[in-house]
């Protein structure tokens, strides 16, 4: 198993926090920064940002919202970033949700599988440097009957192939993350109940005919080191209450509608509740420490160390860190803690 360390998002103008801790990963061997984007700092200036200021880690989107480029602006995109970065970029995609797609972005959020799979479709087109057509329900290319033509990516990217990574949470999502890309990003993934997920994808990449190319398996886990569970669980609350309570509506809560396939039906009804009616801190309060623990790697080193097992054994090829330490000094500790453990455990890929 590799790592990655995932940055999230520029926060308060902390780039140059974001850059001591990728620098640091770099130095330790991680294989990855992973940065994000919601509705604040794109993924696209993030990282250029890193890798001019790195060297050999990999840095990858997690993701570029479809709805917020065409495919072919992602491919031009792509295809620069990988050429900047001498072969590091990976490419993350999502849908994003209907709050963001449809608030922020003004995209209607429908039939987000075929969406996605067209939006893939084009982009891998574009980045093999084919003469781009497609014709489908959402992307018509060139438009017909208009002076538009058919038309071949000018630059040529760093490698011919591109890693492509989906971010997935539900089960036919998954089966296409297996049928049309590299890698598989997960959030909030439980060892415990990592097997249908998996069985998802392996359907997903038996029905394209892909199980022979490499997968990787990219969750990004909480990290919380300390000597007591119940106060390293205690910075992870708001972040869960955020995604299980307030990331889409009532209805379109996908990492809500995942707690409830984990067994937390009434737990996740209640953080939802609470997370609507805008009582955030109780919302916190209300996120099961059963939820955290199986999502995330908290207490002792030693346990650190045994909850890399279980995430390898699961499945998980590359564990990209998320540190909730409350300063950069922390953050970097914590990715040398879990450096530590991955070589005392055996697990160093």
């Amino acid at each position: 198993m590799k790592l990655g360390v995932n940055v999230g998002y520029i926060l308060n103008g902390d780039v140059g926090d974001m850059v001591t801790v990728v620098q640091e990963a770099e130095r330790l061997g991680y294989a990855v920064a992973w940065v994000s984007e919601a509705y604040g700092s794109d993924a696209v200036s993030v990282v250029s940002w890193l890798a001019a200021h790195t060297e050999r880690i990999d840095v990858g989107a997690a993701v570029l919202q479809i709805p917020a480029r065409t495919p072919a602006m992602t491919a031009m995109t792509a295809a620069t970033l990988d050429l900047l970065s001498s072969g590091r970029f990976r490419l993350g995609l999502g849908v994003s949700g209907p709050q963001v797609s449809e608030g922020w972005h003004g995209v209607r959020f429908a039939k987000p599988l075929t969406r996605t799979k067209e939006y893939v479709a084009v982009v891998r087109q574009a980045l093999a440097r084919e003469t781009v057509r497609h014709d489908g329900e959402f992307f018509t290319l060139p438009l017909p009957e208009g002076p538009g033509k058919a038309l071949k990516l000018t630059l040529r990217p760093q490698r011919a192939e591109l890693p492509v990574y989906l971010a997935a949470v539900g089960p036919k999502n998954l089966q296409l993350a297996g049928e049309i890309a590299d890698g598989w990003l997960a959030i909030f993934f439980s060892p415990a109940h990592a097997g249908s997920s998996l069985a998802g994808v392996r359907l997903g990449q038996e029905r394209a005919g892909r199980t022979d190319r490499p997968f990787d398996v990219s969750a990004t886990v909480p990290v919380s080191i300390g000597p007591d569970l119940a106060v390293c669980a205690e910075p992870i609350r708001g972040y869960a209450a955020l995604y299980v309570g307030g990331m889409g509506s009532r209805e379109q809560n996908f990492y809500n509608q995942l707690a409830r396939r984990m067994g937390f039906e009434e737990e996740a009804a209640l953080v939802q509740d609470l997370y609507l009616e805008r009582r955030h801190r109780d919302a916190m309060a209300a996120v099961p420490f059963d939820f955290i623990d199986q999502t995330s790697l908290i207490g002792p080193p030693d346990r650190i160390q045994a909850g890399l097992h279980a995430f390898a054994d699961a499945g998980v090829t590359t564990l990209n860190v998320t540190s909730f330490a409350s300063d950069v000094a922390g953050r970097v500790r914590d990715l040398r803690q879990v450096a530590e453990a991955l070589d005392a455990a055996g697990l160093a890929a």
